[in-house]
């Protein structure tokens, strides 16, 4: 598996949520997979075998509330919306990350942005 594989799994949950608190918005899990694709500029591809379990695992953890929409006899979908406790993960996983990254450009020898 390479690095952009690893990253990707590694980072799902965090992108997620960042795009619901982004959106503002509930999204459906096809929604969530292109917007991340087109926002990564096709770099990562989010494969439904990756997205809706983890979107089912951060529903169990309460990190997001899900409802089914759709007319009874018409294609209904799962939108899902972040919660608050979702948020508080967000904010804390937002956190977390701006060290690690801080970090591995210190240990690789990259120009901080910031």
């Amino acid at each position: 598996m390479g690095i952009r594989e690893q990253m990707r799994k590694g980072t799902t949950t965090v992108i997620v949520l960042n795009l619901l608190a982004e959106m503002d918005r509930p999204m459906y899990g096809y929604e969530i997979i292109q917007e991340l694709e087109t926002r990564s500029q096709g770099y990562f591809q989010f494969k439904e075998g990756l997205i809706y379990p983890r979107l089912h695992e951060m529903e169990r953890q309460g990190l997001l509330r899900a409802e089914w929409q759709g007319e009874e006899g018409s294609r209904r979908r799962k939108f899902y919306a972040i919660t608050d406790a979702g948020r508080r993960r967000l904010e804390k996983e937002l956190q977390g990350w701006e060290a690690f990254t801080r970090h591995v450009d210190q240990l690789l020898g990259v120009e901080s942005q910031a």
